[in-house]
């Protein structure tokens, strides 16, 4: 039998494969439950909302992208270098990408819609792309202009996405990658 921390971790992880395919409006507490392989009943033992679950979910995002970004930091040497590795990020998953768009943007686009608390949650995962992106940007002598290319850099990833998704075109994604790379080279 599972333990707690293990339904608590299968709950969030299956959530957040759902929230990710399906949407979260389009997400129940049956589908969660089912994909977790958790029983209903049991599920409310650790989360009593589908709200909390998307907290869970928000932190697990963040705590992986905290972590590919560090790793980031540690390993590679220049900044420019960094820049370039984030924009090798999507295709590492390019299938999802082009089937459901990007986890972070789809996420924080369903919420802009809610408003209140669950926005301002996907809001954060969104600052700690673009605070990582600026802290680049400075770092290569951009150092005025770093927050309006880190938010540059953001918008043309997430519209290449968005496109991507939209004409589920993985050469789209591939060509507008190429191009961000190239201008980020020529900085």
């Amino acid at each position: 039998m599972a333990s707690g921390v293990t339904n608590k971790k299968r709950i969030i992880e299956a959530a957040q494969k759902l929230f990710y395919k399906q949407g979260y409006a389009a997400t129940s507490f049956s589908d969660i439950a089912q994909a977790a392989d958790v029983p209903r009943g049991n599920f409310y033992y650790y989360f009593k909302t589908k709200d909390e679950i998307l907290g869970s979910v928000i932190e697990n995002r963040l705590q992986e992208l905290r972590t590919r970004l560090e790793h980031w930091d540690r390993h590679i040497a220049k900044p420019r270098d960094r820049l370039l590795a984030f924009l090798e990020y999507p295709l590492e998953d390019e299938d999802n990408i082009v089937r459901y768009g990007c986890p972070v943007g789809t996420l924080a686009t369903e919420m802009a819609k809610s408003g209140g608390d669950l926005h301002s949650k996907t809001v954060v995962l969104l600052e700690v792309i673009v605070n990582w992106l600026e802290t680049q940007f400075a770092a290569i002598s951009r150092t005025n202009e770093a927050r309006v290319l880190a938010m540059h850099t953001q918008a043309r990833l997430q519209g290449a996405t968005v496109l991507a998704n939209a004409y589920h075109d993985s050469a789209f994604l591939h060509r507008e990658l190429v191009k961000l790379k190239d201008w980020i080279k020529a900085l």
